[in-house]
């Protein structure tokens, strides 16, 4: 049962472009893991970027840099 919680930027993004996004991130999910569509749940969430660092990066990647697959080229 995968699921996915994209944090990012506010992007002008469509309906159209952001059920890409999700399409593409299941396809991805499919192909590696084996996954079923049914099986599968994804979470867009935009954060501002003066609010990043309270609501992304303290709680989520930080307490997690030993375990991330792929850390980020930063720190806050």
């Amino acid at each position: 049962m995968p699921h996915i919680d994209v944090k990012f930027f506010p992007q002008d993004l469509s309906d159209f472009q952001k059920q890409e996004l999700v399409s593409d991130l299941c396809n991805v999910l499919k192909a590696h893991l084996g996954s079923k569509d049914g099986s599968i749940s994804v979470a867009l969430t935009e954060v501002s970027a003066d609010r990043w660092k309270e609501e992304v990066y303290d709680p989520v990647i930080k307490p997690a840099l030993g375990r991330l697959a792929k850390k980020p080229g930063y720190t806050l």
